[in-house]
């Protein structure tokens, strides 16, 4: 009888579950509500067709409500038990293994920070001969992957190490507080994050049920324009709708180069110029801009090739893309 594996990925603000051609993402503060966990994956897989194995990678053991990552593994690992009913779990690793569950409980920090990786082994497939780089641009972080004839060829395994080569940028399209991209040239507060800029532009579509914003208010651009104006240390009525879509635009700016040159650093130590660009994740949009800008400023950062997981899974999996490989290369393993 075949097996019917669902990925899971369980990161500190979103959880993301992939089966076939279906998947799920679901906001869900982590570090508000650790004890909360079980249920909250409960409710996500109760969407989804029915499983009898259970491939789990994280990233939510960084949350600051867990004393360590140790912790925090251990307690991400009971949550999937808990919810696991009577299907095996597999748990993937940053040294590209699965384990199961007790395995992983004793070897924690092999665990941590390994959604990167499962999805660059899905997605050298894509690029079998020759040298590729992954870009997976997410809600929060975006993932530099180094390939080479289809297999991942990191210079770092852990987030210290990958902050390090350029291999992990802390930035991302959705949840990026705009002070950390402008600095001295806005308020240094917590007024407004990368969705509202991209809101603003038109890069990302409305949704007035969602309140994961800065301020709790919706995710529609009128609200993101009194986001934007707080940025200013101003409101709509002592700002100008100009100046907030000019802010809007440097965000946009700053982001696309910091993307760009980790992009560059890493192409760098690939053999040769030409590659392959395989592109994935919610902020996928962004890759044509900073592709743009590279040109502009003269840079040389020209893919022979791109590949965009968007186009080839749908943007519903490609924004859940490492639960998406994880489940994969769970059921290939069998």
């Amino acid at each position: 009888m075949a097996t019917s594996v669902l990925g899971l990925d369980v990161g500190g603000a979103n959880l993301k579950a992939a089966h076939g051609g279906t998947a799920r993402v679901r906001p869900f503060a982590l570090w508000k509500n650790p004890a909360g966990l079980a249920d909250a994956l409960r409710g996500l897989l109760r969407d989804l067709p029915a499983f009898d194995r259970l491939a789990v990678t994280m990233t939510g053991e960084l949350c600051d409500c867990f004393e360590s990552k140790r912790q925090g593994v251990h307690a991400i690992l009971d949550a999937v038990a808990a919810v696991a009913g009577g299907a095996a779990v597999r748990v993937w690793r940053n040294d590209g293994r699965f384990v199961d569950l007790a395995t992983a409980h004793n070897a924690p920090l092999q665990a941590a920070s390994a959604n990167w990786l499962a999805l660059a082994t899905f997605a050298g497939r894509h690029a079998p001969a020759g040298p590729a780089v992954l870009l997976d641009i997410g809600s929060t972080t975006t993932d530099v992957v180094p390939l080479r004839d289809g297999r991942p060829v990191p210079k770092g395994r852990t987030d210290p190490e990958r902050l390090d080569c350029s291999e992990l940028v802390y930035t991302g399209a959705r949840r990026t507080p705009l002070c950390a991209l402008l600095g001295v040239e806005a308020a240094a507060e917590f007024f407004a994050t990368t969705l509202d800029a991209y809101l603003l532009l038109g890069l990302l579509p409305e949704d007035a049920a969602d309140r994961d914003t800065a301020d709790g208010r919706p995710a529609t651009r009128a609200a993101a324009h009194a986001r934007l104006a707080r940025m200013l240390c101003a409101d709509v009525e002592t700002s100008t709708a100009g100046r907030r879509e000019e802010l809007a635009l440097r965000v946009l700016q700053k982001q696309v180069h910091q993307i760009g040159f980790a992009v560059e650093r890493v192409v760098k130590r690939l053999p040769g110029p030409a590659f392959t660009l395989i592109t994935a994740g919610s902020g996928e949009f962004l890759v044509g801009p900073m592709l743009r800008q590279q040109r502009f400023l003269g840079h040389e950062l020209r893919p022979g090739k791109i590949v965009s997981l968007g186009e080839i899974l749908g943007p519903a999996v490609s924004a859940a893309a490492c639960a998406h490989a994880v489940g994969v290369l769970a059921a290939e393993e069998m």
